[in-house]
Formats: C-alpha cells, sequence, structure tokens
C-alpha cells in the first residue's frame, strides 16, 4: 500500500511540475511568435492547465481502464466547482463579467447536460467522440470571435490569465527544453500514477472508478487549484471563475472526446448513478450563484466546499465499490 501511495505522490508530482513547465514553455513561445494575449490565454492557459487530465485519461483509454479515464474527468470537474471555486470564493468573493457568465457559464452547463445525454445509461462511442470534439471546435471559434469583435471587460480575462504566468524561459533552447521536459514528465507522470492508483484500488478492493473519481481527479486538478487560488488573491476574480469554466468545458469536450475516438468508454454504474448527476447539480449550482448577484460570496463558497466535503463522504461511505 505504501508502494501505491507513493508513486500516486510522485505521480502527481510529475504531473503538476509537467503541467507548468509545459505552459510556461508554450506561452514563452507564444510571445516569441508574437500571439496575441487573448489567444494564447483562451487556449495555451485556460486550456494548458487541463493538460495532466488529459495525459492520464487519454493514456488511461489507451490501456483499456475506461473508469480512470472517464471518472478523472467528471471527479476533476466536480472538485473544480466545489473544491477550487469554494476555496477561492472564501478567500475572496468573486465577481463576473456578463460575458463570461452568459457564454462560458451556459457552455460549461450544456457540455454537462451533453455529457449526460451522450452517455445514455451506457457510456461514450467513437461516434459520441465526433460530437464531443465538434461542439469544442465550435466553442473555441464562438470565444474567440467574441472576445476578438467585442469590446468589453472580460475581453480582458484571457489576456490576464497568459500575463499571470510571469518566469517564462526567454531564449529559443530553454522554450524547447521546457516543452519538451513538460510533455515528458506528463507521460511519465500518467503512467506512475496510473499503475499506485490501479494498485490501491486492488489493495483496499475499490473500483478503480472511485480512485479515478477522487484521487486521480484531485491530482490532476491540481495546476487548476495554483493558478485559480493565485488569481483569488491577487483579486482577479475573473481568471479565477474563467479558469474554471473553461476547464471543465476542455474536460467533457476535448479529454473525454479525444478518450473516447481512441476507445469506447463504458460508464460504470455508480457514475450513472451517483457522480454523473453530483456534476450536473454541481454546474447548476454554480450557474445559479453567479446569476443572482453575478458574484460568488464566502457563503456561498463555502457552501460548495461543504458540498465536496459530502460528496467525498458519499463516494466512499456509500458508493465505494
Amino acid at each position: 500500500m505504501m508502494l501505491d501511495l507513493g508513486l500516486i505522490l510522485a505521480g502527481i508530482a510529475m504531473l503538476t511540475l509537467g503541467g507548468e513547465a509545459l505552459i510556461r514553455g508554450a506561452v514563452a513561445a507564444a510571445r516569441r511568435l508574437r500571439v496575441s494575449p487573448l489567444l494564447s490565454g483562451l487556449v495555451i492557459v485556460g486550456f494548458g492547465t487541463s493538460a495532466p487530465e488529459l495525459v492520464v485519461s487519454v493514456d488511461a483509454a489507451a490501456q483499456a481502464q475506461p473508469d480512470i479515464a472517464m471518472g478523472n474527468v467528471v471527479g476533476s470537474n466536480i472538485g473544480n466547482i466545489l473544491l477550487i471555486l469554494g476555496l477561492c470564493a472564501l478567500i475572496s468573493p468573486m465577481s463576473v463579467q456578463p460575458l463570461i457568465l452568459r457564454r462560458d457559464g451556459v457552455i460549461m452547463v450544456l457540455s454537462s447536460v451533453l455529457l449526460a445525454v451522450l452517455i445514455g445509461g451506457q457510456g461514450l462511442s467513437a461516434t459520441d467522440s465526433t460530437i464531443l470534439l465538434g461542439a469544442l471546435a465550435s466553442y473555441l471559434g464562438i470565444a474567440y470571435w467574441s472576445e476578438k469583435n467585442h469590446s468589453s471587460p472580460a475581453s480582458e480575462v484571457y489576456a490576464d490569465e497568459a500575463k499571470e504566468i510571469e518566469v517564462v524561459p526567454d531564449a529559443t533552447w530553454r522554450i524547447i527544453l521546457f516543452l519538451v521536459a513538460g510533455l515528458a514528465l506528463l507521460l511519465l507522470g500518467s503512467q506512475v500514477l496510473l499503475k499506485g492508483a490501479v494498485g490501491l484500488a486492488q489493495h483496499f478492493a475499490i473500483s478503480e472508478a472511485v480512485i479515478g473519481l477522487t484521487l486521480v481527479a484531485v491530482g490532476t486538478s491540481l495546476p487548476e487549484l495554483s493558478v485559480s487560488l493565485i488569481a483569488a488573491m491577487r483579486r482577479h476574480a475573473d481568471v479565477a471563475i474563467g479558469n474554471v469554466l473553461g476547464s471543465n468545458i476542455f474536460n467533457i469536450l476535448g479529454i473525454l472526446g479525444v478518450s473516447a475516438l481512441l476507445q469506447p468508454l463504458p460508464a460504470h454504474p455508480r457514475v450513472l448513478q451517483f457522480d454523473l448527476w453530483v456534476l450536473l447539480a454541481s454546474a447548476f449550482i454554480l450557474l445559479f450563484f453567479l446569476f443572482t448577484g453575478r458574484r460568488l460570496s464566502r457563503l456561498e463558497g463555502g457552501m460548495l466546499l461543504c458540498g465536496y466535503i459530502a460528496y467525498l463522504i458519499l463516494s466512499f461511505k456509500v458508493f465505494g465499490r
């Protein structure tokens, strides 16, 4: 058991370092190529923080471990809303720009609903993956067009996300080193984490789905947690909320889309009976909180955090198999 826990911690550490290196290298490359801050923030930083989830889920799908592949995404999205935004709101109440709320907030909820519809009591097929990836491409086009062509305070959010990455390599060889090292750490970290997660599940005789929904999901969400907490402490609320909304959209449409394209992903019974409903409820509750006052208060953040604690208790005590 200690060996499995050590592998999980080592895998999470490598994924975190790899994600950081990849993001910093990508931001530096974007600046060198004079890519707009808006585009680099939207694509590189907003979705780059989901790199650990992407690598782990795709790797799990390729190794015929669908419970971890799907559980990682569903669990990460639940954690992003209840844990990360709950903690951020406790640090500092967060307001949100109307454009991000109307576009990203609504699309995040619709993506969750689309996932539930496509799973349909069974799982995700290759056909479902094309629908998810097509929806992702449409979202990227809509997001970039709306930010580029409409002058609003929200247009600065994605650029601010890129600016949050302050320490980046300057020389070309360092940029390449960061990109290669980041990718290598992500790939190696995913292998180590999966090995430890499967071993731990076997040791305690619990399903891989439970491990994927909890330990793996929290571990791969550390980049979102760090970026969002730093933004909250700096009073950059839109960055924290935009990061979580964008990450959740990419997790469902992009990661599950790619994973299901490689290997059909059957849904574990507990995901269908419990976790999928928690994901939908979390998404709708967050949207309700944001729409009612266009902000997330400390009280609401505390409620989200309590919800995550309750989710963890139920995950192991009631739905632990």
